[in-house]
């Protein structure tokens, strides 16, 4: 069966480490004072043919992503650790041993920018309800009642007492916009609710701009990733803001108690952490 190499993470020094992901023992292969951490895998599995199936089925994907973090924390919690992108896969060792010969550098630089600290994550959502609600312009209630007071059934389309057909400037009546007043005052009340909602709209992403900036000036690097699907958060409020910052580990208390004073007034903050710094040790890997 062809094999393949999955690499976890690069770090510089060699530790042992739980099983990665199908249950396959994880090694290392060194270069350079680099150190990095592999799996051999099936192609027929974790090929780019069959990885892309594997991809769609969800149970798979997070089976796999949970191995593949086991052995990054494992490491993480030992040593400095460069964290590589879930299901990196190359053909072999000779692939890996050839990225820590030409991207050794970059390795080292981002190890020591993450030397002695971790990352933390920020969620922060709003609960902040609609400024207004929507009314229809007539419920068929007050449509009935509307019919039965000019004359008609309760919404039989039928006059009850039939009146004589008036022309349009007849003496009976006038075109003067009268039937069209509760159109107009729903037409207003629907822009005075599109008014609110955009205003609300605007003070919420500047409370988040505000909080990304005041944690972001406490830690050594921060970076904003896009709101998460609601369906992965499990939440169904606005998400604001979903931030990771990179935070010296004398700074973790100071940290959390900013971020803990920066929500209220319908902000809720969400803080996890600490984790391996994913967010900040992202590079090109091929």
């Amino acid at each position: 069966m062809a094999e393949g190499t999955y690499l976890y993470a690069v770090a510089r020094e060699p530790l042992s480490t739980p099983a990665g992901v199908a249950g396959a023992p994880v090694r290392t292969i060194e270069h350079g004072g680099l150190v990095a951490y592999v799996s051999s895998v099936p192609l027929d599995t974790f090929g780019e043919e069959p990885l892309r199936r594997s991809l769609e089925d969800l149970d798979w994907l997070a089976e796999t992503a949970r191995a593949h973090h086991r052995v990054v924390d494992a490491v993480a919690a030992a040593t400095t650790t460069a964290p590589v992108r879930l299901v990196t896969v190359y053909a072999g060792d000779d692939q890996v041993q050839d990225l820590l010969t030409r991207r050794g550098t970059a390795f080292h630089r981002v190890l020591s920018h993450v030397t002695g600290r971790n990352e933390w994550g920020v969620k922060v959502y709003t609960t902040l309800s609609d400024p207004g609600q929507e009314t229809a312009p007539e419920a068929a209630g007050t449509r009935s009642s509307r019919r039965a007071a000019e004359g008609a059934g309760p919404d039989t389309g039928s006059p009850a007492h039939p009146s004589p057909p008036v022309a349009a400037s007849g003496r009976h009546g006038r075109d003067d916009g009268t039937y069209g007043r509760p159109g107009r005052a729903y037409l207003e009340r629907r822009r005075a609710s599109l008014r609110g909602r955009e205003q609300l709209r605007k003070q919420a992403l500047r409370r988040a701009d505000h909080i990304h900036r005041t944690l972001s000036a406490l830690a050594a690097d921060g970076c904003r990733h896009r709101p998460q699907d609601p369906r992965l958060s499990g939440r169904h409020d606005w998400m604001l803001l979903n931030g990771a910052y990179l935070v010296d580990e004398a700074r973790a208390t100071e940290f959390a108690e900013l971020a803990g004073t920066l929500g209220g007034d319908g902000v809720e903050i969400r803080l996890t952490g600490p984790w391996a710094p994913y967010s900040f040790t992202v590079m090109e890997t091929t």
